[in-house]
């Protein structure tokens, strides 16, 4: 017989494990910061700032003590964390290094067939030239590599040579030292990675191992696929075969839908000690990045919370149904609506240019004074002074 939980006490469990429970008021400094990346695992990254960057908004909301100095020293002065990627760029625990010497591994064959075909045959002997600039003059950005307006063009300096860095990043041979502004600044990634953690190996087992259980620890329940997908660094195959062998470590659960539907997962050994011991939500409306890990899977978002939410960047004007770029609004434990702003920094300004409840929510007083003091928050996040709502941004 498996345990079973409530849809609330669901999404409770999903908003701690992801720390959205931390005291907001409580000072983080880089050790909290770091500690916090630990619990949540990674955190994706994004040059977009229309309010500020996903890394910053993401850990913004779940301490308005975050100060994005502190990201910056740890990842460039303590190298405590070091980018690379997940489903997607990401600042990663560099204690999680030696586990993405498998997916390097495993992703090279996918990598070069890729780069290859977009650069044609011999692309790949162009990489080891450039990782010997590298080693001899240090870090490089991208734009260094911009062929000069005089004299003979280096293998190097064609404009293939910014897809090389990439290529060399994405592999392991290079790690991300540094960015000037946004830009990336390439580098050995020995020279990158602390030496405890770039000079440790781990077993195909131990890879395997970690990567399932870690990732359980992380979402509470889940399926074979929702383990795998955490991640990204193993197949939805190896998880089911770790998951048929964890006797002691893994129990079934069922978990109820927003729609009272119940569906069985495999859950943490201590899953209802840890439902019956969560601390309370805050009692603050946050606005979350688009990035933030709890919006991540669609599907698992929609079952558990009822929230449906695509990002529309890349989606037509006359066909969006939002916004250009609409953050999710949560309120407690439930996702209550969406919000289109932005920072408008030469105006020093946070626009506000359309808030969407969703069906069932009032903007109450005691709900409106919430979101005033989130935005406040955002507003000094971004730097800008003060919050305007343009005229009819309130929709029905």
């Amino acid at each position: 017989m498996s345990d079973s939980i409530t849809n609330k006490q669901a999404r409770h469990l999903i908003l701690h494990l992801q720390g959205l429970t931390l005291p907001h008021h409580k000072a983080l400094g880089r050790e909290g910061l770091g500690n916090l990346i630990l619990q949540l695992g990674f955190v994706q990254v994004d040059s977009i700032q229309w309010v500020e960057r996903a890394q910053h908004m993401i850990l913004h909301a779940r301490s308005q003590a975050y100060r994005p100095t502190h990201l910056k020293r740890l990842l460039e002065k303590d190298r405590f964390l070091f980018e690379n990627w997940t489903h997607d760029a990401s600042v990663i625990p560099s204690s999680f290094y030696p586990y993405w010497r498998h997916k390097f591994q495993r992703h090279k064959a996918r990598l070069d067939a890729k780069f290859t075909d977009w650069q044609g045959g011999g692309y790949l002997d162009h990489c080891d030239g450039l990782l010997a600039k590298i080693a001899n003059q240090g870090g490089l950005r991208s734009r260094d590599l911009d062929r000069p307006k005089t004299g003979p063009a280096e293998m190097w300096q064609w404009h293939d040579g910014k897809a090389a860095l990439e290529y060399l990043w994405r592999t392991g041979k290079l790690c991300i030292h540094g960015r000037d502004g946004f830009q990336k600044i390439y580098d050995l990634a020995d020279r990158g990675i602390p030496e405890a953690h770039f000079g440790k190996t781990v077993s195909h087992d131990e890879f395997v191992d970690w990567a399932c259980s870690s990732a359980l620890q992380r979402l509470g329940f889940g399926s074979a696929g929702d383990i795998a997908r955490y991640w990204d660094l193993i197949s939805i195959g190896e998880a089911q075969e770790w998951l048929d062998q964890q006797n002691h470590r893994v129990s079934l659960v069922a978990v109820q839908g927003v729609d009272r539907d119940s569906k069985q997962f495999y859950g943490r050994s201590d899953l209802v000690e840890l439902v019956n011991n969560l601390p309370d939500m805050p009692g603050r409306v946050r606005v979350l990045s688009p990035f933030d890990p709890v919006i991540r899977d669609r599907k698992r978002l929609e079952w558990l919370f009822g929230f449906e939410y695509r990002i529309e960047i890349y989606v037509p004007e006359a066909k969006r149904k939002w916004g250009y770029y609409v953050f999710p609004l949560l309120d407690g434990d439930r996702l209550i609506g969406r919000i289109d702003m932005r920072a408008k920094r030469k105006q020093d300004e946070l626009e506000v240019k359309s808030l969407w409840l969703e069906p069932g929510n009032k903007l109450s007083s005691a709900r409106r004074s919430r979101l005033d003091a989130e935005l406040v928050r955002q507003a000094r996040l971004a730097g800008v002074k003060s919050v305007v709502w343009l005229e009819g941004a309130i929709k029905s």
